[in-house]
């Protein structure tokens, strides 16, 4: 996970396939870890707000991640979630056993390491002491909207990577003047910034983003992979062009009754899995299920266009 300029990866933010009782279905994420293999990612971002992880419990946040690194087994990094809340002392607990189970780096939540009402003073004075409590382990930043969106400035963004001990960040700020700025900041060998807000995938790339991290993923992840690879691609621009347009005009539809619809939506491309979700996201009606499977006759025309593989 560096920030290469000529070489961008995708970072799947991973969903937790349940069974129809609520259930973790171990032999599905085998087959979900291998899906996004397939497509080409780059890394898996384990136990994070796609997964449902604050519906998990803290043993099974443990299993997940251990599952998927075993799957994986060395093909590419694995991050996970390691801070829930709590003292510091705790969260630097939890982080460590995320580290012992292999981990490439344990993600910080931004917003569960001070309160919404708490300075940015108080944040970096936590963020330190959970760097000086947690030895050497890497870590990595995730601007999670939930409990509450925090958003790290470029300047302290800065003064995390430059401890040497930060190499992911991923980014939810929506603002590509500021992912400009935190590239431009940040700058330090084997750190990389991975962009959520697909509304600027090209602008972010082309900014020095290491990649993308983004919900989309968990739709058509070879089409994110395939952005990464083309985005700068002279001879493709015009294509280029129509796969961010795609991920414009598809945002709304894919972040209704989420993660949900993406289950639906994997289960129309034919991959066998629940819907089943243990978040309440909402209720998925019959009008939504419209929408996926217009999405999915959008998706399948744009595919065949690129002559993406089908997984």
């Amino acid at each position: 996970m560096t920030n290469k300029t000529s070489q961008k990866g995708f970072i799947p933010v991973m969903l937790t396939p349940f069974t129809d009782s609520g259930a973790i279905d171990f032999d599905t994420l085998t087959r979900l870890t291998e899906l996004y293999l397939q497509a080409g990612a780059a890394g898996l971002f384990a136990n994070c707000l796609s997964s449902e992880m604050f519906e998990l419990t803290e043993a099974e946040r443990l299993q997940i991640i251990e599952h998927v690194i075993k799957v994986t087994n060395g093909r590419v990094p694995v991050v996970a979630t390691g801070t829930f809340g709590g003292p510091i002392a705790q969260q630097a607990d939890f982080v460590k056993q995320v580290a012992d189970k292999g981990t490439d780096a344990v993600i910080l939540i931004t917003g569960l390491l001070a309160e919404q009402t708490e300075s940015d003073d108080v944040f970096n004075e936590r963020v330190f002491q959970l760097l000086e409590q947690t030895a050497t382990v890497p870590v990595g930043f995730y601007e999670c909207p939930v409990p509450y969106k925090r958003l790290i400035s470029p300047e302290q963004l800065k003064l995390f990577v430059d401890t040497g001990r930060v190499i992911y960040h991923k980014d939810t700020c929506l603002d590509i003047d500021q992912i400009r700025e935190k590239i431009r900041l940040a700058n330090r060998p084997g750190f990389g910034l991975y962009d959520a807000y697909m509304v600027h995938a090209v602008e972010s790339l082309k900014a020095g983003s290491a990649g993308l991290s983004c919900i989309q993923g968990n739709f058509f992840p070879e089409l994110i992979v395939w952005l990464c690879q083309h985005y700068n691609h002279t001879d493709l621009q015009q294509e280029v062009g129509e796969v961010q347009q795609f991920l414009i005009d598809s945002m709304d539809v894919i972040h209704n009754v989420y993660p949900t619809v993406s289950k639906y939506f994997l289960q129309l491309r034919g991959f066998n899995m629940s819907t089943y979700t243990r978040r309440e996201v909402g209720t998925f009606t019959p009008e939504i299920a419209k929408q996926v499977e217009g999405l999915l006759a959008d998706y399948t025309h744009l595919q065949d266009k690129l002559a993406l593989e089908v997984l």
